[in-house]
């Protein structure tokens, strides 16, 4: 009977032994969270890959998702998770790619703590969108004239550290020379928009027109689909939260009937770190 249980000892001891060789040959993957709306995690991916961590397939362009990638060397794992959810869950992944106006949301500082920033692309822009058709109207031209502004253009610059970039190149004053100013006197402009930046942005607007005695009502959504239903139903006015790829995507998959009615700032896309604290894990240089 002894010998018998020292043969079971021996062979539980011999397969421990080997189970942990094995796990010591086994590498762990990494995990990489990126936004699961297909424009953004496009943008996502393609910041990945213009860093050597990934390669697309040539024909992905501005819609690529993880099925697009054709070679993952590092064989990491992707976790698609809704674009103002992916500061939450930075603490359970390895890293994370995040837009800029969650992360300040989230309290952090883009051109500090992101250890991969994408350029100001001009096809990520951000835009007023308004119903088509209503880009003539004069509250929308006076709103967007305001957005247009050197004040606007100078709080983004002054407030944001890089992380938010105004893409207007000759700011105005502000007005529109073609708007009938005393005929929008006493109205009000509604404008669903999300917190940071553009709730924070529009409060300089705000203050521009409530000097032609037009109220600026801002209304904040923290997700990327009431912001267009509202305005294609003509409950608000305009909204200013995305960029023109989305909202091209969202028109296509929801219906909707919604234009650009003008390009105003760009909010570069970063790489953060979760439970890798430095970009040595990726082997980026």
């Amino acid at each position: 009977m002894k010998k018998a249980l020292s043969i079971l000892l021996a062979l539980c001891v011999l397969l421990a032994s080997v189970l942990a060789l094995a796990g010591c040959g086994k590498k762990e993957t990494l995990t990489i969270a990126v936004p699961n709306d297909t424009t953004n995690e496009a943008r996502a991916l393609i910041l990945l890959q213009e860093n050597g961590i990934i390669k697309l397939s040539a024909d992905a362009g501005i819609t690529a998702t993880i099925n697009d990638i054709i070679e993952n060397p590092l064989n990491i794992t992707f976790k698609e998770v809704e674009a103002a959810q992916i500061p939450s869950v930075l603490p359970d992944v390895d890293y994370a790619v995040i837009n800029s106006n969650y992360a300040i949301a989230a309290g952090m500082k883009p051109a500090e703590q992101s250890l991969l920033i994408e350029g100001a692309y001009s096809a990520y822009s951000n835009i007023v969108a308004v119903k088509s058709g209503n880009e003539t109207n004069d509250n929308i031209k006076a709103l967007v004239a305001a957005l247009r502004s050197q004040k606007v253009a100078d709080y983004i610059r002054d407030s944001y550290d890089g992380a938010v970039i105004s893409v207007v190149e000759n700011p105005g004053d502000g007005f529109d020379p073609t708007v009938d100013y005393d005929a929008l006197k006493g109205t009000e402009i509604s404008v669903a928009a999300s917190p940071a930046p553009h709730a924070e942005i529009l409060e300089i607007a705000k203050a521009i027109l409530a000097e032609r005695e037009i109220s600026l009502k801002i209304i904040e959504f923290t997700d990327y689909v009431q912001p267009n239903m509202v305005v294609d139903s003509g409950e608000v006015d305009a909204n200013y939260f995305q960029h023109f790829p989305y909202l091209d995507d969202f028109n296509n998959e929801q219906g909707t009937d919604l234009v650009n009615a003008a390009d105003i700032h760009v909010e570069p896309m970063g790489l953060y770190g979760g439970r890798q604290t430095t970009i040595d894990a990726l082997g980026v240089q």
